[in-house]
């Protein structure tokens, strides 16, 4: 039965805020009649908490309630943590005490379900084949920084199953354990994907930030498709372990959030030195507080490269992009067409290594994980065991390409890597920033999104994104929401060579501040 947006609204109306009404806090002060949590910042939430305005289990508490409220039309999360409230009353209790973690101490977080915990929630991945694996033995590196930090893991993500690598004819933001993820701006759009739920949570105020993955346009595609702020850090700043893989050379965490400051405060937390992990050997000396690049007028005298060899394909995403080019160069940012010399040449060999690397490193994982179906082989049969429930409407021709691929020391995998990090590293970004003097890259991260179809998959026309270049070279990439078409959100990428975060973080930042385009769902009409 189709959903009416009158319904939808009224739904969100009734969990908008939280009703602190009449409450009282520990020794009986009273606390104001209500906190709304739509739209708040994390610092702002930090100086409620710390005034004694709202308590971490009562922004818990008013986020679950959202979520039952809301989500039930969106389908974003996939499982609430049964200890979250236990979690805020001792981020409380330290508080109280005096003692105050990280700047993230007692925000609630949700995290896509492909990142391991080790407690009252399962790690699927989407995939009814993982439903009863054994708990993960340990929480993933990424969690147990966020706990370190104080944050308050609330839920799971739903997410495009197995990271949208089972099948070419896949729905984006689909699973078999979470059903369809929906646009909350209009929910017979995608919410594109992989990290589908974490998108639609933080856009539709289910969570105060989120923790997607990204293999390539995972983070930056369902953020910018959301209406929110998508960082995909360099590889090796955040650990992949404990994390569901597809391929070691291009995976990675990042943050997802209503702000750039959010998504800032989330990945200094985020970022650290995992032994088991060794490529965060780098992490050592980029554990930085990421806030700190938040300058207003970062783009005065920025020489920004623009990435027109993305137009042409959609003509209404080129003149907005162009009024937005525009308002970089009125905020001081020199603009400079660029051109990369192996612009989509170099797809062929990104996806011969995913296919090799994702079976060598989910045969490690699920080996590791123990279970009855302990290998990309074994998936496959499960799957083919129970097509009625796994495959109901799109098969799994990724998995089985990728479980005719040998080991990772055939010649064609390592010419492929190769190929595939010169075009995109060497003779890329490294190239076209140094002969142009480039602070940073700037292209539209996606166009309108197409309609949900779980019959033909997604099947978008003249769509537009930009994530591979800085997806298949490791290097960072940031998605702000920078207008509207056809009454959807429309992200605009920064991209750049390697560790390059703090100025990306600030160019987007003072973009963000000249653009304010972010509006919450809710607020646009939808389509018939």
């Amino acid at each position: 039965m189709p959903i009416s947006r009158r319904d939808f609204l009224q739904i969100g109306a009734s969990g908008s805020a939280l009703l602190i009404m009449n409450s009282k806090a520990k020794g009986g002060s009273s606390l104001k009649a209500s906190f709304d949590v739509e739209e708040t910042t994390v610092v702002e939430m930090q100086k409620a908490m710390t005034s004694g305005e709202v308590s971490a289990k009562q922004l818990v508490e008013t986020y679950l309630s959202r979520i039952k409220a809301i989500d039930p039309k969106l389908n974003s999360i996939i499982e609430k943590n049964p200890d979250a409230v236990m979690i805020a009353e001792q981020m409380d209790k330290e508080r109280a005490a005096g003692k105050t973690r990280s700047p993230m101490h007692g925000v609630p977080v949700v995290i896509k379900d492909n990142i391991d915990t080790a407690d009252g929630m399962r790690t699927t991945a989407g995939s009814l084949g993982l439903v009863d694996a054994p708990k993960p033995k340990k929480d993933a590196f990424v969690v147990q920084q966020l706990r370190k930090a104080g944050a308050v893991l609330i839920a799971k993500t739903n997410l495009s199953e197995w990271a949208n690598f089972r099948s070419e004819n896949s729905s984006s933001g689909w699973s078999g354990v979470g059903g369809q993820t929906r646009n909350p701006y209009v929910l017979d759009r995608t919410p594109c994907g992989s990290s589908s739920g974490s998108g639609v949570a933080t856009s539709a105020n289910l969570t105060a930030v989120a923790i997607g993955t990204e293999t390539d346009g995972s983070v930056v595609c369902p953020a910018s498709i959301n209406g929110i702020v998508g960082i995909k850090p360099t590889l090796g700043l955040v650990s992949r372990s404990g994390i569901i893989p597809i391929a070691h050379s291009q995976d990675t965490a990042g943050p997802m959030a209503r702000t750039v400051a959010d998504a800032a405060a989330l990945l200094t937390v985020m970022v650290g030195h995992d032994p088991s992990d060794s490529i965060t050997s780098a992490a050592k000396s980029r554990s930085i507080d990421y806030t700190k690049s938040l300058k207003e007028d970062a783009l005065k005298g920025a020489k920004i490269g623009v990435m027109r060899q993305y137009f042409g394909r959609n003509s209404e995403l080129d003149e907005l992009m162009e009024s937005n080019f525009e308002e970089l160069k009125k905020q001081g940012a020199e603009l400079v067409d660029v051109e990369f010399p192996h612009f989509r040449k170099f797809g062929d060999d990104e996806y011969e290594v995913l296919l090799y690397e994702f079976k060598a490193d989910l045969n490690k994982y699920l080996k590791e994980r123990g279970g009855r179906h302990n290998s990309l082989k074994k998936m496959i049969e499960f799957n083919n065991h129970h097509a009625d429930e796994s495959m109901p409407y799109f098969k799994q021709e990724i998995f089985e390409k990728a479980q005719e691929k040998g080991p990772l020391t055939d010649k064609a995998y390592k010419l492929a890597l190769m190929r595939s990090k010169f075009m995109t590293q060497d003779e890329g970004i490294d190239l076209v920033a140094e002969k142009h003097g480039i602070d940073a890259f700037v292209a539209p991260s996606n166009a309108q999104p197409w309609l949900i179809d779980l019959v033909q998959g997604d099947s978008p026309r003249e769509y537009v994104g930009s994530s591979s270049i800085p997806a298949v070279s490791g290097y960072p990439n940031i998605t702000v929401p920078s207008g509207w078409l056809n009454k959807m959100p429309i992200g605009m990428s920064f991209f750049g060579p390697a560790f390059t975060e703090p100025k990306l973080i600030g160019i987007a930042y003072a973009w963000e501040q000249a653009s304010n385009a972010r509006k919450k769902p809710g607020l646009m009409p939808t389509y018939s």
